[in-house]
Order: structure tokens, then C-alpha cells, then sequence
């Protein structure tokens, strides 16, 4: 019998959202609550655990390794790196990737998923909505729960270290025929890149729509900080 195949906007897509919207809540209620030695400490189990899910997710696309699927070139590999990192050490650049990356690029992802494949709970299911929630949720804890903040520097190692990253994509897709990143050419499933024009237009106005609202992202926190001055 054939698993049933992942439908967005059933009920299982609700379902991740309500457990987004509920793990959100929770974790901006406990880091206001907990003492700095609580805070680190609890950080370091979730960076932790951020870790594990990442390192399974690796190991199972190696087995068996393909071009296609196992070169760890997606963002969201690179995110889900970093949202560990700035989990475990609160480093203030790897803060301020994860709060870009995380409140856009993953919070897109969860709520226009590119996935093809089979429902909940298959491996598949959970893997991709674990890998982008807990990037989310570790931007939503150290901004509202931890009190961090994005400043026009954070801004400009975003773009960046993104630009260079989608350089490096961009350039191994085209040599080695693959997609990472949608780089190469759309996904099959409908996407808010149907609506950004042809490749590589789409590629241009996305980084420039991304940019756009980042700047927005780091503004309201810029601002009364220089009203204070």
C-alpha cells in the first residue's frame, strides 16, 4: 500500500503550522522567564538537538549518496548550521544570519512548502518541517526570548554572506546539472517563484524582494536606538 502523498494546505500542513505557532509561544515565554545560566543552558540543549536533527537528515540523503540530493548546498543546510551555532555559543553573528534567514527564507518555506512525498509521519514529512521550525524557532528565541538584536552591520553580512553563497550555487548547479537552491530552474510544485518571471529574472528579484525585507526586519530595531542618542 502506498503511503499517502503530502498535500499542502491539508491537514497536515495546518497541523505544523498550530505546532510552529505553539513551540514559538512557549520558547519566547520560558527564555523572558529564565536566568542568564538557565538560558545558556537550555540554548546549548537546543543547538544541540538542532544539531542531531541536522546530522540524521544529512546521513539518511548520503545513503546512497547522489549529486542530486546529498552536496549540503541548500540554505537551509547552511541555516540549519548556523541556528545551532548561535543556539550553543550566542554569538551575535551567527544570531543575526539565523534571525535573517530563519523569519524569511524558513518561514516561506513553512508556509509555501516544496515538498513531494509522503505524508505524516513518514521521515520525509518530519524532516523537512523539523529542519525549518527549528531554525524559526531559535531566530523567534533569541530575539523575543533572549533579547538579541539585529543591527545595519548584521544587515550587511546577510546579504553578503547569502550573495556568496548563491554565487557558489549558482555555479554548481550550472556544471553539474543539479538544482540546489531553485537556482537552476523552479521546483515542480507551485511556488511563490511563479509569480518572480523566467530564469534567471526570478533569481535577480528574489534576492532583491529578500534584501528589501531585511531592511525593513533591521530598521524598527535600528531606530530607537538612535532616537536614544
Amino acid at each position: 500500500m502506498l503511503a499517502r502523498q503530502f498535500e499542502p494546505y491539508g491537514p497536515s500542513y495546518w497541523g505544523a503550522l498550530a505546532v510552529f505557532v505553539v513551540g514559538a509561544a512557549l520558547l519566547v515565554r520560558a527564555g523572558r522567564r529564565m536566568s542568564h545560566t538557565s538560558a545558556r543552558r537550555v540554548g546549548r540543549t537546543l543547538g544541540g538537538v538542532t544539531a542531531a536533527i541536522y546530522a540524521a537528515i544529512v546521513v539518511y540523503n548520503l545513503v546512497p549518496p547522489t549529486l542530486d540530493s546529498s552536496v549540503p548546498l541548500q540554505l537551509t543546510d547552511l541555516a540549519t548550521v548556523v541556528a545551532a551555532y548561535a543556539l550553543w555559543t550566542q554569538r551575535h553573528w551567527a544570531y543575526a544570519l539565523t534571525y535573517y534567514w530563519g523569519l524569511v527564507l524558513s518561514v516561506q518555506a513553512l508556509i509555501s512548502p516544496v515538498l513531494r512525498g509522503p505524508d505524516f509521519p513518514h521521515y520525509q514529512f518530519l524532516a523537512f518541517y523539523a529542519i525549518h521550525l527549528v531554525v524559526v524557532w531559535a531566530a523567534i528565541y533569541l530575539t523575543w526570548g533572549r533579547g538579541m538584536r539585529p543591527g545595519w552591520r548584521d544587515y550587511r553580512l546577510a546579504v553578503v554572506v547569502t550573495s556568496a553563497w548563491a554565487v557558489v550555487t549558482v555555479v554548481f548547479n550550472r556544471l553539474a546539472d543539479t538544482n540546489y537552491g531553485f537556482t537552476n530552474r523552479k521546483p515542480a510544485s507551485a511556488s511563490l517563484l511563479d509569480l518572480l518571471g523566467p530564469w534567471p529574472a526570478y533569481i535577480v528579484v528574489t534576492a532583491a524582494l529578500v534584501f528589501a525585507v531585511w531592511a525593513l526586519m533591521t530598521w524598527p530595531w535600528v531606530r530607537p536606538e538612535r532616537a536614544r542618542r
